[in-house]
């Protein structure tokens, strides 16, 4: 029998096969941590260990709340950017960089065949590089900082088969949203989730990262594919190490496999307040917003920021309704200001905010009160997930967002397209 690409990595980095649910001692390739590092600082320093074991292999990136909105917020900030001269860790990312799954990827940290961990629990994303990426707990983080290592449990596999091609005004967050509806918001826990099939070929790095970025939504440890000529493409130029691609052998033993042909598929919203609670876009259509979100982790690539101009350009955002625009990373805003997204935006009367998660996670720049409504390309839509508990979150595509701010209620993109 053969090994999925998930034993693999775990194999290689144990020195000896294993197989699923096998608990295991890694050394981890990178470690990931953002504006959390201050309080994971402070439980490092309960340990009684005055160095991290090997500070070249800990990425942090400050991207929550950036710049700093409190005095609270900004004292953990500078207690970050003292620990890190401190400990001379090399891989560090301030304010003006952008977020920290987007930053991590093209700054050439997600790489095939290596193990990523990372206190939030979208560091799934990188699993779009043929990376095992999951997200763990702070104390976790700490005990790695102080020792290099963390026992793990071998996930089993769900293979996940796509196919058919995208019909009109239906992307990447169309499909994993109509799948996580499908699923259900534990369908895979502590499982990883592999995308495979004619489709999952096609898909940009850019609509792959959605998927695995997302792969959290069904409670799954990593989402993954297997590199191909676009991973190396991607990375060719910006790897900060070797690598190795790891690809499941054809007879591999999976948990199970689905399949979902999207050929058919529309639009598809997740409505308030779980991401499993998924319809397609005419269920919902005329629900009245008062904001959109376009952009975050999830959608804030210049591919979606395009999506979403095309809708924008020559009209103007409803009288009423806030639209606030995020990309991804500096690196993404300097690409889209290139190709004149920027001022599409500006123009249509959205609010162009620097690169960070702000209003994503209800922390700042546009958080929402109570009773008000919006519609996000973002990954959750939890009660106070953007600020008020009795605020209303709906999720969809960037296209999806753009058409809805136009009209002041949630539509059916198709009809701009």
């Amino acid at each position: 029998m053969g090994e999925t690409f998930v034993q693999k990595v775990f194999s290689r980095k144990v020195g000896k096969k294993v197989i699923p649910s096998e608990i295991v001692v890694v050394e981890p390739d990178f470690v990931l941590s953002h504006d959390n590092a201050a309080p994971i600082s402070k439980i490092f320093g309960k340990f009684g260990v005055e160095k991290i074991k090997y500070p070249e292999r800990l990425v942090i990136i400050l991207d929550h709340t950036v710049p700093a909105p409190t005095e609270v917020e900004a004292g953990n900030h500078k207690l970050i950017r003292e620990f890190v001269k401190e400990q001379n860790i090399p891989n560090f990312y301030d304010v003006n960089t952008g977020i920290c799954h987007q930053v991590l990827s093209e700054k050439g940290y997600a790489l095939p065949g290596k193990i990523i961990l990372g206190s939030d629990s979208h560091t799934t994303t990188y699993g779009a590089f043929g990376a095992f990426s999951a997200g763990i707990g702070r104390t976790e983080v700490a005990s790695i900082w102080a020792t290099g290592e963390l026992w793990m449990r071998v996930p089993e596999t769900i293979r996940i088969i796509l196919k058919g091609d995208l019909p009109k005004g239906v992307y990447a967050k169309d499909v994993i949203l109509h799948i996580i509806g499908e699923i259900g918001a534990d369908g895979a826990t502590y499982k990883a989730v592999e995308f495979t099939g004619e489709l999952a070929d096609k898909f940009s790095i850019a609509s792959r990262m959605v998927f695995s970025n997302m792969a959290a939504e069904m409670g799954a440890k990593a989402g993954y594919f297997h590199p191909d000529d676009k991973t190396i493409e991607f990375i060719k130029d910006i790897a900060k190490a070797d690598y190795e691609i790891l690809k499941s052998d054809p007879d591999a033993e999976y948990e199970k496999t689905l399949e979902f042909d999207v050929s058919n598929l529309i639009p598809q919203i997740a409505k308030p307040h779980t991401v499993d609670n998924v319809s397609p876009v005419n269920e919902v259509e005329g629900t009245k917003i008062h904001q959109g979100l376009i952009g975050t982790c999830t959608n804030g690539r210049v591919e979606d920021l395009e999506e979403a101009a095309k809708i924008l350009k020559g009209k103007k955002i409803k009288e009423g309704v806030r639209c606030l625009v995020f990309a991804a990373s500096m690196q993404e805003y300097i690409k889209a200001l290139k190709k004149g997204l920027i001022e599409v935006f500006a123009k249509a009367g959205c609010i162009v905010m620097n690169p960070g998660c702000g209003p994503c996670l209800g922390a700042h720049e546009g958080v929402l009160a109570p009773g008000e409504t919006a519609i996000s390309t973002a990954n959750r839509n939890f009660k106070g997930r953007m600020g008020s508990r009795e605020a209303f979150v709906y999720l969809g595509s960037p296209a999806t967002v753009a058409a809805s701010v136009i009209e002041g209620e949630i539509t059916d993109p198709r009809k701009y397209l």
